[in-house]
C-alpha cells in the first residue's frame, strides 16, 4: 500500500502537468552501439533483437562456434534467425557479376551461454557497465526475465518485452527501460492484454508506469514527461479517447504495476540484508 500511494501521488502530478501543458521537450534517443567484434554485430537489427530476446549478446551457427574452438553443449536448443537467399547473375549490358536477394530463409544459431571451450574476448565493457547500472534490474531477473540490448539505430523498436522471459533494449534511455519493466510487471499481475501487436491499453500502462516509476525513484529528467504525453496520446487516439481519459481509466492498473516493481525491490533488499556477510561466523 505504501508504494501504491507513492505511485498514485506521482501519477497525480504527471496528469496535472499533462492538463496544463507544462511539459519539457522530449529527450532525444541515445541508440545502443555495441562495439564488441562478434558476428551478430553485423546482423540486421531484427536478428540482433532476436539474440537479445534469447538472452545473449553473442550467437553463432554450429560451425561458427567450432571455428573459434567452442562446442555446443549436448541438449542445447537453437533459435532461428532470418537469412537472405541470394542469387548471382551476370549483367547482360556490362558483363559484371551481380547479386540479388530473392527471399529469406531461417538459420539455426546457438547462444554463447550454450557453448563451452576456448575463451573469447569479453563483451563491450561500456555496454556491460550500462546494463549493470540499470535501476531495478534485479527485479526483472528475480522474475526470470533476462535483460540485454541490441544496436538500435534503424530499428522499429526502442525496446521490446517478450512474455515472461526477456527485455531487449535498443536505446540507452531510462524511460525505455522503465517502460519494458512495467510491461513485465503488468504481465506478472495478469492484467496485460495478450493479443498480437502493440495494444493501446498495454502501451499506455507501460509508458505512464515507466514515467511514474522514474519519478518515484527521483529521476525527474529521465522520466521524460514530454515524450510520455506524446506516446500516450498516439495510442489514446487509436482507441478514440482523450489522453487524460486513457490515463485515468488505466490509473489503478498502472499504479499496481509500479507498486509491484517497488515491492519486489524492497523484498530483494530485505533478503540481501538478512544474508550473512562473507567470513562472518553464524551461531
Amino acid at each position: 500500500m505504501q508504494f501504491y500511494r507513492k505511485a498514485e501521488s506521482a501519477a497525480t502530478r504527471i496528469l496535472e502537468a499533462f492538463r496544463s501543458g507544462n511539459l519539457p521537450k522530449a529527450l532525444a534517443p541515445i541508440f545502443v552501439n555495441r562495439k564488441d567484434d562478434t558476428p551478430c554485430r553485423r546482423w540486421s537489427w531484427s536478428n540482433q533483437l532476436l539474440a537479445a530476446l534469447a538472452g545473449t549478446g553473442d550467437a553463432r551457427g554450429y560451425r561458427q562456434w567450432e571455428s573459434v574452438g567452442r562446442h555446443v553443449k549436448k541438449g542445447s536448443k537453437s533459435f532461428p534467425i532470418l537469412c537472405p537467399c541470394i542469387r548471382k547473375f551476370e549483367d547482360k549490358e556490362t558483363g559484371e557479376e551481380k547479386a540479388a536477394i530473392y527471399g529469406f530463409t531461417s538459420a539455426p544459431v546457438f547462444r554463447l551461454e550454450d557453448t563451452e571451450g576456448d575463451p573469447l574476448p569479453g563483451p563491450d565493457p561500456e555496454t556491460v557497465a550500462w546494463l549493470e547500472s540499470l535501476p531495478l534490474r534485479d527485479v526483472a531477473e528475480s522474475w526470470g526475465v533476462s535483460v540485454d540490448c541490441f544496436n538500435g539505430k534503424g530499428s522499429r523498436y526502442y525496446g521490446y518485452y517478450q512474455h515472461g522471459s526477456a527485455i531487449a533494449l535498443g536505446v540507452k534511455n531510462l524511460l525505455t527501460w522503465a517502460h519494458e519493466l512495467t510491461h513485465a510487471a503488468d504481465d506478472r499481475n495478469g492484467t496485460i492484454t495478450k493479443l498480437p501487436g502493440q495494444q493501446p491499453d498495454n502501451e499506455v500502462v507501460a509508458q505512464l508506469g515507466g514515467t511514474i516509476l522514474l519519478e518515484v525513484l527521483g529521476h525527474k529528467i529521465e522520466s521524460d514527461r514530454g515524450f510520455c504525453r506524446s506516446y500516450v496520446k498516439s495510442y489514446a487516439e487509436k482507441a478514440k479517447i482523450e489522453p487524460i481519459q486513457a490515463c485515468q481509466r488505466l490509473l489503478k492498473r498502472t499504479c499496481d504495476c509500479v507498486a509491484l516493481i517497488l515491492d519486489t525491490a524492497e523484498g530483494l533488499r530485505e533478503a540481501a540484508a538478512q544474508e550473512p556477510k562473507s567470513g562472518v561466523a553464524v551461531a
